[in-house]
């Protein structure tokens, strides 16, 4: 059975910025409240003639262009997105056309905040399994479009973004040394918390039991997440990062202390992008390999979480 490797990644954001003091001037709320609460400074936001598939075209192209691959050598497109208002053709189906490929299978996953996560494990089943070679697998999500701009407790937290990975079959890699490129995945979820965090509605808006998320995150993930790191053969200080769903800093920080990687990176994207759903982990990810804060090869830990009360993580190898 051959293995799979991420080779390459790309992100993309709207050009607008949306500070702390915008907000205080929409709604009842300031630079203080909101650092202090949740530690994000700026966000993008997206306008009406930025879909959803566009972000994600954009991220795709970049992480297409880094790996060396054009846009027909890939034969499988997984977009991870809780955003897509319309139900056909998919997210997965518009990158495709807007990135000129051949023949694709497409698929999105709707899994909100751990959506990313979710779709690179599906990635790495579906190479495993010998139904593709190559694959491009983004998480995008335009939360500005589902933002009820009048709730000072969440439109705070929300931003529109796309990060995106390449995945390649990889012979070597079930055996490589180390582990493996992408490593087994842990998933799971709560189905009688999903009502916590809930995107409904016509128009759909995004609402959620803010303390309720707050208590499962920091108390019941942590362990959920050092035995990804056992599935994986990697102790937690062996960690060269760790990647969680950028939610809330007052999130990210603890659980990350309590996972015990002492030595890794913490991404905290979050600060300057909000919280962005499915694209935060790769666009998280993408940066930090960007600017050169990850060695190639080097351990990773991906955690996503939030929506349906759903979780899904597994330590991959830094391209």
């Amino acid at each position: 059975m051959t293995g799979s490797r991420v080779v390459a990644l790309g992100h993309y954001q709207p050009a607008k910025v949306l500070t702390n003091d915008d907000l205080a001037a929409m709604v009842d709320t300031s630079d203080e409240w909101i650092t202090s609460r949740v530690g994000i400074k700026t966000r993008h936001v997206g306008g009406p003639d930025e879909p959803v598939d566009e972000l994600a075209a954009h991220a795709g192209a970049k992480a297409l262009a880094a790996a060396g691959l054009q846009p027909s050598d890939i034969d499988l497109v997984l977009v991870a997105t809780s955003t897509a208002i319309d139900r056909s053709p998919s997210m997965a189906a518009r990158v495709a056309a807007r990135l000129g490929m051949g023949s694709p299978a497409v698929m999105d996953i709707n899994v909100v905040c751990s959506g990313f996560t979710h779709a690179l494990a599906v990635a790495d089943h579906t190479i495993r399994a010998g139904a593709a070679t190559r694959a491009l697998v983004i998480g995008a999500d335009k939360m500005a479009d589902i933002a009820d701009w009048t709730d000072r407790t969440t439109c705070v937290l929300l931003g529109d973004g796309a990060g995106a990975a390449v995945v390649t079959a990889d012979p070597s890699a079930p055996d490589a040394p180390g582990g493996p490129g992408i490593g087994p995945v842990l998933w799971g979820s709560v189905p009688e918390m999903g009502n916590a965090v809930r995107i409904e509605g016509t128009p759909p808006r995004f609402a959620q039991e803010g303390q309720s998320v707050y208590r499962w995150a920091t108390t019941q993930l942590p362990p959920i997440a050092r035995k990804v790191c056992e599935k994986a053969g990697i102790a937690p200080e062996d960690l060269a990062a760790v990647v969680l769903h950028q939610a809330n800093l007052r999130i990210i920080e603890p659980v990350a202390r309590k996972i015990g990687a002492v030595n890794a990176v913490i991404a905290r994207d979050v600060v300057d992008s909000g919280n962005t759903s499915a694209a935060s982990i790769p666009m998280a990810l993408s940066k930090l390999v960007e600017r050169g804060e990850i060695a190639s090869g080097a351990p990773v830990l991906l955690f996503g979480f939030g929506g349906n009360l759903s979780y899904a993580g597994q330590v991959i190898r830094c391209p």
